[in-house]
Parts: structure tokens; C-alpha cells; sequence
């Protein structure tokens, strides 16, 4: 009686590993260099290198391995990739951009008021500029004075030194000039740009659903 019973519970383990076995049973299978469909218990030789699958016990496909990339390929992904993060960083700080501007104006009157306001500041700056330029001058038509009566003799050293710093002064006065007439410039194109991006900003968002 016990012998009958060892032989049932022995058949019955070998039953439960071929079972199990043939439940982690796997075929793979591939397309050669010929194009002919190759399969294997284990990865045939002729996969090695190619896209494969991996079916199950039902025949159904469980798992799909593609083929390792060529070296073209792996320099192609990874500049797709530097384009890709290229156009995030751009498109971030775009959003930056954007939000800062909505942050610093309220509406299309606060961007010609602080327009005004920055040329308004220039305009003063190349006024005192222009004004010292007129004292300077002054100052220097009384050391033209004083060599034309030296006219045709040695200029005294302090005449030479007034003629010599005037012209040093005026000349620095109107770099100045020149520099706030192009910071206008600058100003002027500053605002024209925040005012259309503004403008764009506030038309896309009425746009949105």
C-alpha cells in the first residue's frame, strides 16, 4: 500500500515538472540576413545582432527586442536628443520671458509710460550734456581771446592748457551725446518688442479653449 502511494506521488511530481516546464518553455524567433524567419528554443545564432521575439507557450508574441543600434544610428539619437533639449531650454526660457513680462506690466498703457519715462531720462541726461557743452565753449572763446593776442608769439602755457582741456571736455561731452542717442535707439526697440510680445502673449491666451 505504501509502495503504491510513493509510485502516485512520484508519477505526480514528474507530471508538475514537465507542467512547469513547458509553462517556461520560449521560442525566439527572428528574420535571418536572407529574410527567412529563424526560431530557437534558445536565441538562434543567426539573431545575434537583429530585432527579435520572444513568443510564449500559446504561440503569442510576449516580448519584442529590437536590434542593438549601428553607430550612425546611436550619433543620430543622441543629436535628435541635443536638438530636443535645445529647443526645451529655449522654449523655458521663452515662458521665463514671458512671465516676467506679465509680472512688469499690467497693460498696454504701463509699457508707454515706462518708455516715456526711460526716454524722458535720456532726453535730460544729452540736455546737461549739451548745456556743459555751451559752458565749455564759452570758457574756451576766452582763451581764444587770449591767443589772438598772442598771435605770432609763444601762447603762454596756461592758454595752451585751457585750449587743450576745453577741447578734451567738449569732446568727452558729446561721446556722452552720441552714447544716450543710441541708448535711445536701443530703448526705443526695447519697448516696441515687449509691447508686440505682450500683445501676442495676451492673444494666445484668449485663443486657448
Amino acid at each position: 500500500m505504501r509502495a503504491a502511494a510513493s509510485i502516485a506521488l512520484l508519477m505526480l511530481l514528474l507530471l508538475a515538472g514537465t507542467a512547469s516546464s513547458f509553462a517556461a518553455a520560449r521560442i525566439f524567433c527572428c528574420d535571418d540576413q536572407s529574410g527567412k524567419q529563424v526560431c530557437g528554443d534558445i536565441l538562434p545564432s543567426a539573431c545575434y545582432g537583429r530585432a527579435y521575439r520572444e513568443l510564449g507557450q500559446s504561440g503569442r508574441t510576449s516580448r519584442v527586442v529590437e536590434a542593438p543600434l549601428t553607430a550612425e544610428e546611436r550619433a543620430a539619437r543622441a543629436a535628435e536628443a541635443r536638438r530636443r533639449e535645445e529647443r526645451e531650454r529655449v522654449e523655458n526660457e521663452q515662458r521665463r520671458r514671458d512671465q516676467a513680462l506679465l509680472n512688469t506690466y499690467g497693460s498696454e498703457k504701463d509699457i508707454e509710460v515706462m518708455r516715456s519715462r526711460a526716454l524722458g531720462d535720456l532726453d535730460m541726461t544729452i540736455k546737461a550734456a549739451e548745456e556743459r557743452i555751451a559752458e565749455i565753449r564759452k570758457r574756451r572763446k576766452r582763451f581764444e581771446n587770449e591767443a589772438e593776442f598772442y598771435r605770432n608769439r609763444r601762447l603762454p602755457a596756461e592758454v595752451v592748457k585751457g585750449l587743450r582741456d576745453a577741447d578734451y571736455e567738449i569732446r568727452a561731452q558729446e561721446s556722452v551725446i552720441d552714447s544716450k542717442r543710441k541708448d535711445q535707439q536701443a530703448v526705443g526697440l526695447k519697448y516696441d518688442e515687449d509691447l508686440r510680445r505682450y500683445r501676442d502673449i495676451l492673444k494666445r491666451a484668449a485663443e486657448r479653449p
